[in-house]
């Protein structure tokens, strides 16, 4: 769909969804990765003639990345301090917002509600396809960029 306009865009995508549901095999080799992920439910990859993924779109994403919330509170004394009880640390940004990862909004704001914390803002970062593609072939590539475990360290 690259070049396409925001009309033809949504309807190949269309068309793909339609030609799965009626069984159909639907082949997509693409280098645009996060507009692939979202029409694609299953995943091959393939790199220097092997088989790297075969494997549902999901399955894929959980395998390859680690869960991540984000969330914003007006007491982040309080919550650094309830995250540290519980076994988490959070890194909290320039902006104010915090990354805290290998849990979900859910778990988070059950600690939060515990304590009385107020949060602003919560929700869980979704991966993406391109930084679970980019950590799966880290090790093969001659020119890899950072992976999403170095950008996750920083």
């Amino acid at each position: 769909s690259n070049g396409l306009d925001p009309e033809g865009i949504i309807w190949i995508r269309e068309l793909m969804k339609r030609l799965a549901r009626e069984g159909r095999t639907v082949l997509v080799s693409s280098h645009l990765m996060n507009e692939t992920a979202s029409f694609a439910d299953h995943l091959v990859v393939l790199g220097r003639g092997r088989l790297l993924a075969d494997m549902p779109m999901k399955q894929f994403l959980d395998s390859r990345t680690t869960p991540r919330v984000r969330l914003r509170t007006t007491e982040p004394g309080r919550l650094r301090s309830a995250l540290a009880s519980k076994g988490l640390t959070g890194v909290q940004a320039d902006d104010g917002h915090w990354a805290i990862d290998g849990t979900t909004a859910a778990e988070i704001g059950a600690i939060a509600a515990g304590e009385g914390i107020p949060l602003l803002e919560l929700g869980d970062e979704r991966a993406t396809l391109e930084q679970a593609y980019l950590d799966l072939t880290a090790d093969d590539t001659p020119f890899a960029a950072s992976t999403t475990r170095d950008r996750q360290e920083t």
